[in-house]
């Protein structure tokens, strides 16, 4: 008998393109499809195909707690194919209520995941064994939590009597419900946005006096923005202002400073202008002075005491007047013979 090799679809190995819708039947390929315990699956057997493991639900308004469920589902194995089924509006509306996005929007939000390989449109709300064959489906993957619906108290009891349920954990703190829950809480605030972003009344199901008031409102809220703005470049330019005459200030004071030590230095009792002062009027008095007289005479003294200073030799000699003509003569006579001397 020919030994038929598994031709079972490989995971992505890159992220460039999103990843594929299934066909009608996702795994075509023709040997047998044997089935396998999470222990197995966990030591990476079989090794000539990948485990095929399966995640379904709404996928409303798809968030971080979304992906980080189908993370854990790729990474239950070391060689998983992660299938994500995608319920259609028809049965979510019936069996859940109203979604947010359309299943176009919702199937298309998925491919854009990293973690998926496959999506399935139009996944049915429970999970048959002709579903599981047909797509031969190794384990399904869903929080533990038991999910009751369509008049069932878990849709997932049959899967765990089987042994095909792999559980995920919930990430807390985020849900489409919480999502929801913001919207509503601050429905007034999106809408006056939207009306700010030019939606019409019409299209955000607002009445006429609510449309009025949300646009008196945002009205309110640009004066309140243009105050605040103002205030903040007018703090601003004091800021500068004061900034500036603060380094103005510090510029005076350090030029101040330095005045004063230059007047002192030039002024001062030990300063330049009183060295200059000095050399200058021992100069002049110098240049006024006969030569060969020094610079400074000594103040006479009338003393006894002291004796007189001798005589210079341009001074005169004192000589007493003549008592007589015949004396006059004689005096002349001699200052004649003298200057005869000298010549």
């Amino acid at each position: 008998m020919e030994e038929l090799e598994h031709t079972c679809p490989l995971p992505r190995t890159t992220l460039i393109e999103p990843a594929i819708f299934t066909p009608e039947t996702s795994c075509e390929c023709r040997a047998p499809h044997e089935k396998l315990t999470v222990d197995q699956a966990s030591h990476g057997t079989p090794v000539d195909r990948p485990v095929r493991v399966y995640a379904d639900g709404i996928f409303d308004l798809f968030h971080s707690g979304h992906a980080r469920a189908l993370m854990q589902a790729k990474n239950l194995f070391p060689n998983t194919y992660l299938i994500v089924g995608v319920c259609s509006d028809e049965l979510t509306h019936k069996y859940k209520g109203f979604t947010v996005m359309t299943e176009d929007e919702r199937y298309e939000a998925l491919r854009h995941c990293r973690y998926v390989d496959e999506v399935l449109r139009d996944a049915p709300w429970t999970l048959t064994q002709d579903f599981l064959e047909k797509h031969k489906i190794d384990f399904v993957a869903h929080d533990d939590i038991p999910y009751s619906s369509a008049g069932s108290e878990d849709v997932y009891k049959h899967i765990k009597e089987a042994g095909m349920f792999v559980p995920t954990k919930r990430t807390e703190g985020i849900s489409t419900s919480d999502l929801i829950t913001r919207i509503v809480r601050d429905y007034d605030v999106y809408a006056r946005r939207n009306l700010q972003r030019g939606y019409t009344a019409k299209e955000l199901n607002v009445s006429y006096i609510n449309e009025k008031k949300y646009r008196l409102q945002n009205q309110v809220d640009r004066m309140k923005e243009k105050v605040r703005t103002v205030e903040e470049k007018s703090k601003h330019f004091v800021y500068r202002v004061e900034e500036k005459s603060h380094d103005l200030i510090q510029k005076w004071e350090e030029k101040s400073r330095e005045f004063i030590g230059n007047f002192l230095e030039l002024f001062g009792p030990d300063g330049t202008w009183k060295q200059m002062f000095q050399e200058r009027s021992g100069r002049m008095i110098q240049a006024f002075s006969p030569r060969g007289s020094p610079s400074s005479s000594p103040p006479r003294d009338f003393s006894p005491s002291r004796s007189p200073s001798p005589p210079s030799r341009w001074a005169m000699p004192r000589t007493s007047p003549p008592s007589s003509p015949k004396g006059a003569s004689a005096s002349i006579s001699s200052m004649s013979e003298g200057d005869e001397d000298e010549k």
